[in-house]
């Protein structure tokens, strides 16, 4: 998306996926493979847990926005022995409906 379509072009936004690395047992993914069994889903092979984080901040550039959102990420958002995370820039994210 064009700066010029978004919003407000004094912020950008960035959505952060934090997923435990590989080899990294996930115990929550195993108890909801386990729940989801229980209930009939037999077919999941396998189930890993993450968590999705969505920070809107002022910048001027996707360059500072990813430099800023990288910085706190290291700091803070995800920690860096058991998790690896991604970044999407607002000019990747698709919209996302909500399933009721």
């Amino acid at each position: 998306m064009p700066e010029a379509a978004r919003a407000d072009p004094r912020t950008m936004k960035v959505r952060v996926l934090v997923r435990l690395k590989p080899g990294i047992l996930d115990v929550q993914g195993a108890a909801v493979k386990r729940a989801l069994a229980g209930l009939g889903f037999d077919e999941v092979t396998d189930l890993r847990v993450g968590k999705v984080i969505e920070v809107e901040l002022p910048t001027g550039s996707l360059a500072e926005a990813r430099q800023r959102v990288g910085e706190m990420c290291r700091q803070l958002l995800a920690n860096p022995i058991l998790e690896d995370y991604t970044l999407e820039m607002a000019d990747d994210l698709a919209p996302r409906e909500a399933v009721r």
